[in-house]
């Protein structure tokens, strides 16, 4: 049985009902359609609204003849492809058969018809269509593989792309962090072996009191310097597997910035930044107090990093449904283009006056306040300073 999709349809056109019929009865098999008309008319609304495999023409016709027909079949693009055969019942001395050819036949047969060769003859030219249509569908269906494997080499070369960049981060990453982690690490070493040295030569004298304190302080600096860089670190690994905890609690947020901007003094006054503070009186809510301390204090670092020594001004207040914190510095400013590759990771301000740093700071930062449902916007000009303003929802919970 032939596949559904290889179903041929036969064209037959003859003005006399009885050689329609028989044509019918002649040609009617499995997987063939037969259609008849009586008129060339009639034929080419048949030839506009279904495909052919063959057509066959009687020659003479009242009105449009057969060759008139086969003319006009051949001057259309949907028709022009379509086999002909002529069939007449007129002698073989009127020449019909080669005014057929002439017209674009591909065979002219005489009545009265023998039954066989009409049957062996319209089975090649449907072989030949079927061919013809699955020989369409493999070309469809490389055409379609070819535009898939092209749509597959553009998915491996953007694959290709992203990994080899990631790659790249991996190696950018592991070389700052070496660097980052090897300045406290060798600070830390240095002043171990010096004590270490003393110790050997019996020095004692070197530890004094006020000298004791100095290396106290000096060793926990160094310390908290590593044990920042670890935090953001393990905050990254936690902001990629979506495991970044927030644990709100209610506190004044008023009071939070005051304390934090007063263990920042000491540092600000080595920088020779003067801290400016707005605070707004009692600003309560819900937020995660240790996460807020975090951005703000990665605000602040930022400041004292590129803010050239000029004054930091920082201030809370409430603005309808949220609450905002500013941080404002002097510094060597950022260019507009960079204003949102800085929230990306191990992305740096470079210039005069900036210093090292792993560059994820302010990522971190973003996720955090995200993760509260609110926003961290940066206004900057480069050579006039930044201003960084982090707006979080009161939750319903905040009281000027």
């Amino acid at each position: 049985m032939p596949n559904q999709t290889d179903e041929a349809n036969l064209l037959v056109v003859d003005d006399v009902p009885e050689n329609l019929q028989a044509l019918q009865a002649l040609l009617q098999a499995p997987g063939m359609r037969v259609f008849l008309a009586g008129s060339g008319e009639q034929a080419l609304e048949l030839l506009l609204a279904h495909e052919f495999a063959l057509a066959i023409l009687d020659v003479q016709m009242p009105g449009m003849d057969g060759f008139q027909l086969a003319e006009l079949m051949r001057g259309t693009e949907r028709t022009k492809q379509i086999p002909i055969v002529f069939v007449s019942a007129a002698g073989r001395e009127l020449n019909y058969a080669f005014k057929g050819y002439e017209s674009g036949a591909v065979d002219f047969m005489h009545k009265p018809l023998d039954t066989h060769a009409v049957r062996s003859k319209v089975s090649v030219f449907v072989d030949l269509y079927r061919n013809r249509k699955r020989l369409a569908r493999q070309v469809d269906a490389l055409r379609k593989s070819r535009m898939e494997q092209e749509l597959l080499l553009d998915e491996l070369r953007n694959t290709k792309s992203e990994l080899e960049h990631a790659v790249r981060m991996r190696d950018d990453f592991m070389s700052i962090v070496s660097h980052e982690l090897k300045t406290p690490l060798n600070t830390l070493i240095l002043e171990v072996q010096l004590r270490k040295l003393q110790l050997q030569r019996s020095n004692l004298a070197a530890f004094g009191e006020e000298r004791l304190r100095q290396m106290v302080e000096k060793d926990e600096r160094q310390i908290q310097s590593l044990i920042r860089l670890i935090d953001d670190m393990l905050d990254v690994s936690r902001i990629r597997t979506g495991k970044l905890s927030i644990r709100p609690s209610r506190f004044d947020l008023c009071q939070l910035v005051a304390n934090v901007l007063e263990s920042f003094g000491a540092q600000m006054d080595i920088c020779g930044c003067t801290l400016h503070f707005e605070p707004c009186g009692p600003l309560f809510g819900r937020w995660d107090e240790f996460r807020i301390e975090q951005v703000l204090a990665n605000l602040l670092t930022n400041a004292m990093r590129y803010g050239a020594g000029k004054p930091v001004s920082v201030s809370v207040r409430a603005l309808g449904d949220e609450v905002c914190i500013e941080v404002r510095d002097q510094g060597i400013g950022i260019e507009s283009k960079n204003l949102r590759r800085i929230f990306c990771q191990f992305e740096r301000v470079e210039g005069a006056g900036s210093s090292a740093g792993l560059g994820l700071g302010l990522f971190i930062s973003e996720q955090i306040v995200k993760a509260h449902g609110g926003r961290l916007l940066v206004e900057s000009e480069e050579g006039r300073g930044a201003l960084f303003r982090l707006l979080l929802p009161c939750n319903g919970d905040s009281a000027g």
